[in-house]
């Protein structure tokens, strides 16, 4: 399973980018907000970390000015896909964008219709969101398994991006389920590195070789 960070942070891509794991990226207008800067100024800094997708979002409602936007967003470098919320003006944008050779992320997918549609559109990803199921009472992990279903059942080129990853569990699902992607918050991954008994082994190694420097 691929692994993609779900932040606008430069530092946070720059951290997890140098433990050798990372992927990909993906970002929305409220990580970008939350960062204090803009569209364009973020992803291209992004693209100078990480050779890999880096997802950067249309905020046009309509399929002419989401088309407009994916053109504009490609042209800052070849690794940017367009992510697109999922109606029916994004999937005539996702025909037209797909057929330019533009990549498009279908995001906010909650059913696994939306997923078909989106793949048979021409969508290169499909962006699920687990943990806004959990949320409300849903069980996310479903929705994820029901889509990796469908499309293996077809051959479908189209990948599934598990997003909304509230915690290293969704993670586990999402690989144990055969997901293509996570998409995963910094605090998350961090989580994902630590595990008590690794804490306490490291512990006992270092104090037994001070004891042993004793000798």
């Amino acid at each position: 399973m691929k692994i993609f960070i779900d932040t606008a942070n430069i530092e946070m891509i720059k951290e997890i980018n140098s433990w050798g794991i990372l992927d990909g990226v993906t970002t929305n207008p409220s990580l970008i907000a939350k960062e204090r800067t803009d569209l364009k100024t973020c992803v291209t800094e992004i693209s100078k970390i990480v050779d890999g997708p880096i997802s950067a979002e249309a905020i046009s409602l309509d399929a002419e000015g989401m088309i407009k936007e994916g053109r504009e967003l490609s042209g800052i470098h070849q690794n940017i896909n367009v992510k697109l919320p999922m109606c029916i003006e994004s999937l005539k944008a996702t025909k037209v964008l797909s057929a330019e050779g533009i990549d498009v992320n279908m995001t906010l997918i909650f059913s696994p219709h939306q997923a078909l549609l989106a793949a048979k559109a021409g969508a290169r990803f499909v962006s699920p969101f687990v943990g806004r199921l959990d949320d409300i009472g849903q069980i996310g992990s479903d929705l994820l398994s029901q889509i990796v279903t469908v499309f293996r059942n077809y051959d479908t080129e189209t990948e599934v991006i598990a997003a909304s990853i509230r915690h290293p569990v969704h993670v586990l699902e999402a690989a144990t389920i055969g997901a293509d992607i996570a998409t995963i918050p910094y605090d998350i991954l961090k989580k994902m590195v630590s595990h008590p008994k690794t804490d306490e082994g490291i512990r006992l190694f270092l104090a037994d070789h001070e004891k042993s420097k004793k000798k």
